[in-house]
């Protein structure tokens, strides 16, 4: 057999053990097979997680010792099952197995050694693999991890906060270099912890009976803690909602210059911390230093002629900011950008600020300014505008998903959740007794239920939804999260989507340092034309606005519904 068909073996022979996934995508877009074991990403769990790390230079020997770790594993029964939780990446570098090109990948790059890689994640045009594989293993954040490599002798080494194993095994201490092993365990590898590393090299007819004594020790009680990089996510994730806004309202929401969603959003969100968290201090001036210009301003004089609707979505804060000052003023920008520049609707019905080929971007953009001004004004025929632009749409496919437009048949991340999002601030403003409102809930409900067959059990969804190995990307869980959050809040979805929301805060509050800094962003994405191009959108690690602003709304979303419920 292969090695696709040796892991497909694995997880139809072992269901209960093992769900198939992928932790990255070669140039070629191969995706990096890996074994996830049930209880990878649950919080908490009495087994020790261990990641078995396998063929990193390509070599099948190296491949067939990983396997070997299986079978030993398997071996143990139902006792070492108890105790042990393991996952597995079988081969690292399956471009170089499949071309023999070790320990080479076939375009120019080695994914054993050149760690930490500091950039170009995951459009590395040479070594895509290397970035995958230390953004993921981080926050996969096994106990321990076990890379098994290829030799004539047997060699146990280690790396990290590990002695006691390590003298078990009678492992030496492992010598710095470039490799994956030896970065993991040092220092704060991805802005969390180290993650303690065991090496077992030796011949393949020596794998089980060398990895059986690790078996044993693990199996003694309290033989391994959980790792430092687990102990940071499990930091992160006992953070409440508020004290996550607390910390992303000091780092974004603080500039709004181009007036643009992304900073709008951001403004919007200190406010509804403000108001969720009175004890805190006050946005208010703050912000209403930043648009006291733009208040008095003319549309042209503030968007320009030819403004779309991303920069016109970055009036979300003003009928916020009426509603905190008693200045209803706020609102006379909102207004006008909805009257001057959503009417008049050509004859497809698309306002003049929305694209011709239905963008779920736009979805989201024509909602957040028409809603707000038909709940301000009162008049409903701003939502006519709205809910017939989301009904003409041809973009939800038969499978739930959204493409990115008519033409560009890709499940991008973030387009799913502009869809989301849009859904659920267009349902927020629309009459009950609109007569679009039963399709529109009827669609959302369709596409929020196909999404969660695609949540990671991490709680994240990809860059693209349904490519296996795509990066976990930020915003989309954001937005698909803060969607079910206000839907079950405010009654148009059921309790049957709490459990995808829950995982998907599990997966964002990890992924926010304690300066407001984020894992993997997707930058600004037009419509691309090939599933390479949305592969290639970087992915921002650390402070990025558009990121910070979706993350803010999600949490004070996440925490008015927690307070709801009690």
């Amino acid at each position: 057999m292969n090695l696709a068909e040796r892991i497909q073996a694995l997880t139809a022979e072992h269901p209960y053990l093992w769900t198939q996934d992928a932790c990255g995508v070669t140039r070629s877009e191969t995706q990096i097979p890996a074994l996830l074991h049930a209880d990878a990403y649950v919080p908490e769990t009495d087994r020790t997680r261990v990641l078995l790390l396998g063929g990193l230079t390509g070599s099948s020997e190296g491949v067939e010792n990983g396997f070997r770790v299986l079978d030993s594993y398997l071996s143990g029964g139902e006792s070492l099952q108890r105790d042990v939780a393991l996952s597995a990446i079988p081969c690292a570098n399956p471009d170089g197995l499949a071309q023999g090109t070790l320990p080479n990948n076939g375009a120019g790059g080695n994914p054993a050694e050149g760690y930490p890689p500091e950039d170009d994640y995951y459009f590395d045009p040479n070594d895509p693999e290397a970035r995958y594989l230390w953004r993921w293993i981080s926050f996969h954040a096994p106990d321990v991890v076990l890379e098994v490599r290829e030799a004539y002798s047997v060699r146990w080494e280690y790396a990290g906060p590990i002695e006691r194993i390590a003298n078990a095994l009678n492992a030496y201490p492992m010598v710095p270099d470039s490799s994956l092993a030896g970065a993991l365990s040092e220092g704060k590898p991805n802005n969390l912890a180290p993650i303690p590393t065991l090496v077992l090299t030796c011949p393949t007819d020596a794998v089980d009976a060398e990895v059986s004594k690790l078996w044993r020790i693990l199996a003694q009680e309290s033989a391994l803690l959980s790792s430092p990089a687990r102990r940071e996510l499990d930091r992160r994730r006992g953070r409440t909602p508020i004290e996550a806004a607390r910390i992303l309202a000091k780092a974004y929401g603080h500039i709004l210059n181009p007036v643009i969603y992304t900073q709008g959003v951001a403004l919007s969100g200190r406010l509804r911390l403000f108001e969720l968290d009175p004890d805190g201090e006050s946005p208010v001036a703050d912000i209403e230093r930043m648009v006291r210009g733009y208040a008095v301003s003319s549309i042209t004089d503030v968007f320009g002629e030819n403004s779309g609707g991303a920069n016109l979505a970055g009036l979300v804060y003003a009928d916020e900011l009426a509603e905190a000052t008693g200045n209803a003023s706020y609102n006379d920008l909102l207004v006008r950008a909805a009257e001057e520049r959503y009417r008049p609707v050509n004859a497809q019905g698309i306002p003049p600020a929305a694209d011709h080929d239905y963008r779920v971007e736009d979805m989201f953009f024509n909602g957040a300014v028409l809603g707000r001004a038909q709940m301000v004004t009162g008049d409903t025929s701003y939502m006519d505008i709205q809910t017939r632009f989301l009904l003409d749409a041809v973009v939800q496919q038969d499978n739930g998903l959204f493409w990115h437009c008519d033409n560009a048949a890709w499940f991008w991340g973030r387009g799913n959740g502009f869809a989301a999002l849009a859904y659920a601030e267009t349902l927020t403003y629309l009459p009950e007794d609109h007569t679009d409102r039963d399709a529109l809930v009827a669609q959302h409900r369709r596409h929020l239920t196909a999404l969660i067959d695609y949540q990671q059990p991490s709680g994240m969804w990809r860059q693209i939804i349904d490519f296996p190995g795509s990066y976990h990307e930020m915003t989309v869980t954001c937005m698909v999260g803060y969607a079910m959050a206000r839907g079950m809040r405010l009654g148009w979805l059921d309790d049957s989507y709490a459990d995808a929301l829950m995982l998907a805060w599990q997966g964002v509050s990890e992924r926010i340092d304690d300066e407001g800094g984020l894992v993997d962003v997707c930058t600004g994405t037009g419509v691309m034309s090939s599933t390479r191009e949305y592969l290639d959108r970087p992915a921002i690690f650390g402070w990025d606005e558009r990121g910070g602003a979706m993350a803010l709304w999600f949490a004070c979303e996440m925490e008015r519904y927690l307070r709801d419920r009690g």
